[in-house]
């Protein structure tokens, strides 16, 4: 009886654990994303968790909107200095390796310039 009781308190433990650190380090929906990411072209990136967005790097500087679903994002520029070809919206699927990596996968894109950054690794700021 010791031992089942001993085990008990241990899950629960264990239990009390998994659920903080998932409540601390969001990996689905918009709060994955919200922060400011860099990558290694230089660009940063503000994710805002109203679904809105800001990129500037060394050419550009362009802002939007976002949606998410699950782990698919879709991302449309609104204004600022948006690449030739890149009028419409980019969707990808992502994931967070770890607490300070954003990470995508190409799920349907027309713009060359925003998947050349996009598919970067991209590191808290």
């Amino acid at each position: 009886m010791k031992i089942q009781s001993s085990l008990r308190t241990i899950l629960a433990g264990a239990s009390i654990i998994l659920i903080s650190a998932c409540a601390t380090s969001p990996r689905s929906g918009p709060a994955a994303l919200a922060g400011t990411w860099t990558n290694s072209l230089g660009t940063a990136w503000t994710i805002k968790a109203d679904g809105t967005f800001e990129v500037v790097n060394p050419k550009r500087h362009i802002w939007g909107k976002y949606t998410v679903a699950g782990d698919m994002v879709t991302i449309q520029e609104t204004g600022g200095k948006t690449a030739k070809g890149c009028k419409g919206p980019g969707t990808y699927k992502f994931s967070r390796p770890n607490e300070n990596t954003l990470t995508f996968t190409l799920v349907n894109d027309a713009c060359g310039e925003r998947k050349k950054n996009v598919l970067l690794a991209w590191h808290q700021k």
